[in-house]
């Protein structure tokens, strides 16, 4: 299988990650890239369990336990502190009491579920509750323990668990070419790493350069299929006949050129996982004959007759809209569902701007090695870097470093080469009381929408007095009558 590192390929869709170097990056905008012996070979960590529960003692003895078999364990007493812990700690196992103030077991249950799907959660309950949890297991919940918690039973249920989650199977490496520090891109790799122990279908939509093909080949790496076989597929790319030979293999003689009979990559990735990459271009006919192979994981060459047996995990990727697509009758519904059962949309990197010094600084380092020269960015180059428009994504900011480390004749890489690359694209940030002035204009004449400029009603659901709603209606020169119904 194709080894996974931290290399870009223009080429391929880039997004990004390597721990060490968010550790090692400075964050100021006097850049410089970061040092060859700073990036270490990522080791395998511990699972990281949050355990939730009301009483202090039982919540200090599942602690000792459980950081005793290596854990780590984080513990908190509510279910709001644990839907925060989450955030921040990243648990791939949550074991709750099922009676808590507040929000209940089955409240967080159903919170986790809806946050972040594939979470496993274990229920802990006394003898008299058993029914309850018991619901609480249809619910979703992996599985319940009785009080007293029996300590081997305890390790039993979180080995399992982990296990279910794909956890067991899984080091940092999986996702060692994907840089990011952004909370947003951290959802989508817990939401990814979740839904890699499965063999569940996973759609990846966003913006071109984004990194769709490297997140599936993250998915690929954190799962069970990880020493088969990684398949990408480009749908946009290739005629139609080619697209199916390419799919489903061809026999000999069932096109012009075809001088003998080959497999295609349901069949060479067998055991792995194939890409559907711009799985929105895939023309009619062939959408109808992909729908049966994944129906009944059986596919047919072209040219030939005899059914052959798959086992293949297949993520699609687009960055067009399917639901539309659907609509115009350009791509078939039942395809969509059997396709989209776990969807990840990628944010643009104009949503994650964070991650821009630490893309650049991780550039740098590949063209140093490239070229053998070390260049770095002035400050103000690389405040116009963070605050540009970037419709091309992860992808386009890589080419536009490696334009600037060509084009930059001394080590230093100045604001008027960025400049000049950028082509007039970069914009200021808004300040902090630019944005918060743009927000509440926002709130406000969505709050008249919903009432149709009826000001009392908008004042009580914004839960100011009338008198003051006034004033900031006023402040930011919004007029009742214009959102009221003609």
């Amino acid at each position: 299988m194709h080894r996974i590192g931290a290399t870009v390929n223009p080429k391929e869709d880039t997004v990004l990650n390597a721990h060490s170097i968010a550790s090692t990056t400075p964050l100021s905008f006097g850049l410089h890239p970061t040092r060859r012996d700073a990036v270490q070979t990522p080791q395998k960590r511990k699972a990281r369990i949050l355990v939730v529960d009301d009483d202090p003692g039982l919540l200090r003895l599942l602690t000792i336990r459980l950081r005793a078999e290596n854990y780590e364990v984080e513990a908190v007493e509510s279910a709001a502190a644990a839907l925060a812990a989450c955030v921040r700690f990243r648990p791939d196992l949550v074991i709750t009491d099922l009676r808590m103030d507040n929000m209940d077991g089955i409240g967080l249950l159903k919170e986790l579920q809806s946050r972040w799907p594939g979470l496993r959660v274990i229920i802990l309950t006394a003898h008299g509750t058993i029914p309850d949890a018991v619901h609480a297991t249809q619910s979703g919940a992996f599985g319940f323990l009785t009080k007293p918690v029996d300590k081997q039973e305890l390790l039993d249920h979180v080995q399992k668990a982990l296990k279910f989650s794909g956890f067991a199977h899984v080091d940092e490496d999986w996702r060692a070419s994907i840089i990011t520090r952004s909370q947003l891109m951290e959802d989508k790799l817990a939401q990814a790493n979740m839904v890699a122990g499965t063999d569940a279908r996973v759609l990846l939509t966003g913006e071109s350069g984004t990194g769709k093909e490297l997140l599936a080949r993250a998915i690929h790496e954190a799962s069970p299929r990880r020493h088969k076989a990684f398949v990408t597929v480009n749908c946009s790319a290739i005629a139609e006949n080619l697209l199916e030979s390419e799919l489903f293999g061809h026999e000999k003689g069932a096109f012009a050129g075809a001088a003998r009979a080959q497999p295609g990559a349901f069949e060479t990735c067998d055991g792995g996982t194939v890409l559907l990459d711009e799985i929105a271009d895939i023309p009619i006919r062939l959408q109808v004959k992909l729908l049966r192979a994944l129906q009944e994981n059986e596919i047919r060459r072209l040219g030939g007759t005899e059914a052959i047996q798959t086992n293949v995990r297949v993520i699609s990727s687009t960055h067009r809209d399917l639901n539309q697509l659907m609509v115009g009758g350009h791509f078939r519904e039942d395809l969509y569902y059997r396709l989209n059962v776990v969807h990840i949309e990628l944010p643009a990197l104009g949503k994650r701007r964070e991650d821009i010094p630490l893309l650049v600084a991780h550039f740098l380092e590949q063209q140093a090695k490239e070229s053998g020269q070390r260049k770095i960015y002035a400050p103000e180059a690389v405040e116009l870097l963070a605050t540009a428009e970037w419709p091309g994504n992860v992808r386009q900011l890589y080419n536009v470093v490696r334009q600037n480390v060509a084009l930059s004749h001394g080590a230093i890489i100045t604001a008027e080469v960025v400049q000049q690359s950028l082509g007039g694209g970069s914009t200021r940030l808004p300040s902090f009381d630019e944005a918060r002035d743009e927000f509440t204009r926002n709130y406000l004449s969505q709050i008249l929408q919903i009432t149709t400029g009826n000001v009392s009603q908008a004042a009580r659901l914004a839960k100011r007095n009338r008198t003051d709603f006034y004033k900031l209606l006023s402040r930011h020169q919004l007029l009742p009558d214009d959102f009221k119904k003609s």
